[in-house]
């Protein structure tokens, strides 16, 4: 017998209307299969950063739970089930648009959007060692350069959020009274922390140590709007002494 629904939806009708909005099974009149849900479509890399931006789209249209399986296929006898074939297949849609030609032929005979999205997890969501070490080693030789602290805080925080979605955090399983994920979470503040400051250039020697010096350390946010404030007041003073040297010779 076909599964049914873990979610109640109501029966399918001829007329649209008669669904209500928040239910999964309808469908705005703005949606269509040629619909993009990201911008750049999956090419093989950034699995994490993809299926987030996949899974918030999908959530904003109230669609997640065809990939999540949260809505079960019904019953071909369920009067409900010619709307979730065609909300299903509107999904699966979605997300061949949101993959490359190589990876979409790949997976274009998936019976549903669940079974295309539990295949794509499996090829490309396990952690892999390799794009681990490739991410880490980037981290540690990254350094400012000729960019502002806005930009290279952004390529930094842009790498730690790949190596997060590659990386099994260990969760606790004693709804934490023990602690563990405040001091977990605080550990990995700090290397953070460290990291960033050790990119910066040789120009933010004083305030890097002035900042080493606290006790505890001062969160991302802090760090990041402490250089920020240094880096604003001194293009303040360099524009103040080109101006006098200006109208010096004026």
């Amino acid at each position: 017998m076909a599964a049914t629904s873990s979610s109640t939806v109501p029966s399918d009708t001829s007329s649209r209307s008669v669904l209500d909005q928040d239910n999964p099974l309808y469908l705005q009149s703005s949606d269509n299969p040629g619909m993009k849900l990201v911008s750049d479509p999956f090419d093989g890399t950034g699995f994490g950063n993809w299926k987030r931006s996949v899974t918030i789209a999908l959530s904003a249209r109230n669609k997640l739970g065809f990939v999540d399986e949260t809505i079960l296929r019904p019953a071909t006898t369920d009067p409900s089930f010619k709307s979730w074939l065609r909300c299903n297949d509107m999904v699966i849609s979605w997300l061949l648009g949101s993959l490359s030609k190589s990876i979409g032929r790949s997976v274009i005979y998936s019976n549903s959007a669940h079974q295309m999205w539990k295949e794509l997890e499996e090829r490309y969501g396990s952690p892999n060692g390799t794009q681990l070490f490739a991410l880490h080693r980037e981290i540690s030789e990254l350094s400012q350069g000729n960019n502002s602290v806005p930009d290279y805080s952004t390529r930094l925080k842009m790498l730690w959020d790949d190596v997060d979605s590659l990386s099994l955090i260990p969760v606790c399983s004693c709804g934490c009274t023990c602690g563990v994920s405040l001091k977990l979470s605080a550990f990995q503040q700090d290397q953070r922390v460290i990291q960033f400051l050790m990119g910066l250039n040789e120009s933010f020697t004083a305030i890097r140590g002035s900042i080493l010096m606290k006790s505890p350390l001062p969160n991302l946010s802090q760090v990041y709007s402490i250089l920020l404030q240094e880096e604003s007041q001194r293009e303040i003073i360099l524009a103040l002494i080109l101006y006098q040297i200006l109208h010096h010779y004026m």
